[in-house]
């Protein structure tokens, strides 16, 4: 009896994609969204995984580059989407924090509750940017 490919129940079916994120960033948002449907994952999950190995097997000398630079300057970036989430209404925030021209820190949250303001979101947001780009120049100096 053959069984059905997106029914075989796996352990961590997106896992080892997040060890990719580290060099890919730009794979964060897929990567996320398609972990939250793991536990459960439709054909549409699947299809969305295949789609995410396809893009990498095709960009395999793509990732981040560390160029050498004379400009010390850090620079932190964040912005927040807010309740634009169809699934369940929730904020997402993010952040990048570059250090000359090359980035050496982001994130992306989603939030834990749906929240009824984004300026409260965006000053922690804020926050948790300058205090990143704090401790990196207290680790360069």
């Amino acid at each position: 009896m053959l069984l059905h490919p997106f029914l075989i129940p796996l352990s961590d079916p997106v896992g080892a994609l997040q060890y990719v994120l580290i060099t890919r960033p730009e794979l964060t948002f897929s990567v996320n969204k398609v972990s939250q449907f793991m536990h459960s994952p439709q054909e549409h999950h699947w299809k969305a995984v295949k789609w995410i190995l396809r893009y990498l097997k095709g960009t395999l000398d793509h990732g981040l580059i560390i160029k050498h630079n004379t400009n010390n300057t850090i620079q932190g970036f964040c912005d927040l989407d807010w309740a634009s989430d169809i699934d369940d209404n929730k904020s997402t925030t993010g952040y990048y924090v570059y250090f000359s021209s090359n980035i050496v820190s982001w994130s992306s949250h989603k939030q834990k509750v749906v929240s009824q303001s984004n300026t409260k979101v965006e000053y922690h947001r804020i926050v948790v940017v300058l205090a990143d780009i704090i401790w990196l120049q207290s680790l360069f100096t």
